[in-house]
């Protein structure tokens, strides 16, 4: 006769990092999560059916909210709009760290942020209050890049970059390990480790940001006395020690961190500076020698001009993307503000204006490199960024090459 196992499954909130804090007469329940893994997202879930509470504050911010309310809202995106408005290196940013958390996603068969949904969905459920406690993810990156030096804005580019490339398949473990950190440090982790600044910017000051808009909900909210706080179990420690022990006004907290710091001017003041000190050299070669002056004028226009054409063809852009690129590199220092790539980009979507096909394919594109090239909405961010680069690497060149041939 075989024997019936009395053995119950285990509690999937065992395994769940939980914190209860008390400030101004509130409990806050602190679950901790990791964002891509089922446990999480059925722990939210349990929670909330065992428990009681008055509100559910979830680590979102309005955007990415609605994003999951809304998941088809990317294929209503204006991209003339998005190049216009200066947003382009902004989406293209966010689009990849979508795609970082979309091949998790694939692997296991769970939505990136299924345990926010959860707690959305919950919230909605029982009718209570719902708050979005975190900074908007735009804000975050803006001031992770103004805030740091040269070495971690090229850790960012490099996180952002290499996340593209990645392949290597990541186990069950290896995301449960996801609790000990947050997504936008998985994505820059080798630099958020070693960069003071910017895992300031990325982490600390959104434990600060989250901790004071908890405090601002409350306090806003006298009948709410319980609530169910769900965030990245790698915040849970700062996050924590923010609700107890800070006494700075949460409006006025939630008002610094949410400012964009102004970007350091002397790159801008030496790339305008090289530019100039070209037109220098080319009026002299003029003075001297008018032939001299012609072939100085025609190497700035071969050498910006045919890099940034290069940086349109490279990213599959049309040939007429290409020479409107190489048109506009070389009259960069007369149009400030304007980059050859948003001129090469606005091209490419007037000429090749995406389909519904593309907007529909955009989220399953983007988490393999050669979809940024295929897709007709991703490839217009890959001319934009080397179109760019193209144009940069042509001013230096240009620039090197007359002082060699005058000097």
């Amino acid at each position: 006769m075989t024997e019936l196992s009395t053995d119950t499954p285990p509690d999937v909130l065992d395994s769940q990092p939980i914190e209860h804090v008390r400030r101004d007469g509130v409990e806050y329940v602190v679950l901790g999560t990791a964002h891509v893994s089922r446990s999480s997202m059925e722990a939210v879930q349990a929670i909330l059916e065992r428990e009681s509470f008055d509100a559910v504050a979830v680590e979102l911010c309005e955007s990415r909210a609605q994003g999951m309310r809304d998941p088809e809202a990317f294929k209503r995106m204006d991209l003339f709009q998005v190049i216009r408005q200066g947003k382009t290196g902004m989406v293209a940013a966010s689009l990849i760290l979508s795609s970082f958390q979309r091949r998790l996603a694939e692997q296991h068969g769970i939505e990136p942020g299924a345990e926010m949904q959860a707690g959305m969905s919950g919230a909605e459920a029982q009718q209570l209050p719902l708050w979005l406690v975190d900074r908007e993810v735009g804000t975050t990156l803006k001031r992770a890049w103004r805030n740091v030096g040269f070495r971690e804005k090229m850790g960012i580019l490099g996180g952002l970059v290499g996340s593209l490339f990645e392949r290597e398949d990541i186990g069950e473990d290896d995301i449960e390990q996801l609790k000990q950190g947050d997504m936008l440090e998985g994505a820059f982790r080798e630099f958020a480790s070693s960069s003071q600044s910017l895992y300031q910017a990325l982490i600390a000051e959104r434990d600060s940001y989250m901790a004071a808009r908890l405090r601002q909900e409350a306090s806003q909210a006298p009948e709410v006395r319980r609530v169910l706080v769900i965030v990245g179990a790698g915040h849970m420690k700062g996050l924590i020690g923010h609700l107890r022990d800070t006494d700075i006004e949460p409006a006025t907290e939630v008002s610094q961190l949410s400012a964009t710091p102004k970007g350091t001017p002397w790159f801008k003041w030496m790339a305008m500076a090289l530019v100039l000190a070209v037109f220098g050299v080319i009026i002299y070669a003029f003075h001297k020698n008018p032939a001299l002056g012609t072939d100085a004028l025609r190497d700035w226009v071969l050498y910006t001009g045919g890099l940034a054409a290069l940086g349109a063809l490279l990213g599959g852009g049309h040939l007429l993307t290409a020479l409107t690129s190489f048109v506009a590199a070389p009259l960069k220092p007369f149009r400030p503000g304007i980059p050859a790539g948003a001129v090469g980009a606005l091209t490419e979507v007037w000429l090749r204006k995406p389909k519904v096909a593309d907007f529909e394919a955009l989220r399953h594109d983007i988490t393999e490199w050669k979809g940024w090239w295929r897709n007709r909405v991703a490839r217009v961010f890959v001319i934009f960024t080397l179109v760019n680069i193209g144009t940069i690497i042509g001013e230096y060149a240009a620039g090197i090459h007359i002082v060699r041939s005058l000097f």
